[in-house]
């Protein structure tokens, strides 16, 4: 949430980066020369045979790209992925440029920390839901602007285009509840049946996937359909063509054999 850029601000380690100078470097970008574990971690190097620390670096990865790609403002959304029984999240209230193998967050599936020392983000609850209801590897919540501003408009976002197909059909929006409550949890996990992306009212998105890669292109699409229903619906005296439920089958059924085959 926008708010764990201040909420458990102890947790996140020093700020004063004049005192700390690891985190100094990793902002800066510096200090990789004289530090090659870190070095090796940022090209991905040394963790082939060690699947957690590949997944980590993944989403730290993917954090970091949702603030590049102008889906979340600071550290306002949040991003995990399963591995085994062992699901690794963002902590809570840490800029993602700060986020390095020492930093990394993990629980097991009843939320109970297992890995790091970092408090888990605040919106742990949705994630695990999310887990426990489907067969997800990797979820990722934004606070995209264009899809935020259509949750304040609609139940659900119109069928402006057949990649609605590609998450199950017509996107719901989840009924507004208090971030990082059990009631949004399960709010989302009732607009996420069938479905593998939900507008969040007032407040956002959330995606899931076999794969982080999976999630995460799902975010950016459902936040690509948002602004085209509005960039439509904003032109005087028109009103977007909508499909119907049979032109968005026939969509589903010709994405079905999508892309490269065997």
């Amino acid at each position: 949430m926008a708010t764990e850029q201040t909420q458990r601000a102890g947790s996140a380690g020093p700020r004063d980066e004049e005192g700390d100078p690891v985190a100094r470097g990793r902002r800066e970008g510096a200090g990789d020369e004289g530090d090659p574990v870190a070095r090796a971690w940022r090209e991905g190097a040394g963790d082939e045979g060690d699947p957690v620390a590949r997944a980590w670096r993944d989403l730290v990865a993917a954090a970091r790209r949702s603030v590049a790609d102008g889906l979340v403002v600071g550290t306002s959304g949040n991003v995990s992925v399963r591995v085994g029984d062992l699901v690794l999240v963002t902590p809570s209230g840490v800029p993602y440029d700060r986020l390095g193998p020492a930093e990394t967050t993990g629980v097991d599936l009843d939320g109970r920390q297992v890995l790091g020392g970092l408090t888990p983000t605040s919106e742990l609850p949705m994630h695990l839901a999310v887990y426990r209801d489907t067969d997800a590897g990797a979820v990722v919540h934004t606070h995209a602007v264009h899809a935020t501003a259509v949750s304040t408009l609609v139940d659900r976002l119109p069928l402006v285009h057949y990649m609605a197909a590609a998450m199950g059909g017509r996107i719901r929006t989840a009924p507004y509840a208090t971030y990082g409550s059990q009631e949004l949890a399960e709010n989302v996990r009732r607009a996420l049946r069938d479905r593998t992306g939900c507008l969040l009212q007032n407040h956002g998105t959330l995606t899931y996937g076999d794969t982080l890669d999976q999630a995460y292109d799902r975010t950016a699409q459902l936040e690509w359909m948002c602004r085209l229903w509005l960039t439509a619906s904003a032109v005087p005296g028109r009103a977007p063509a909508l499909l119907s439920d049979a032109q968005l089958e026939a969509a589903a059924q010709q994405l079905r054999g999508y892309g490269q085959q065997g």
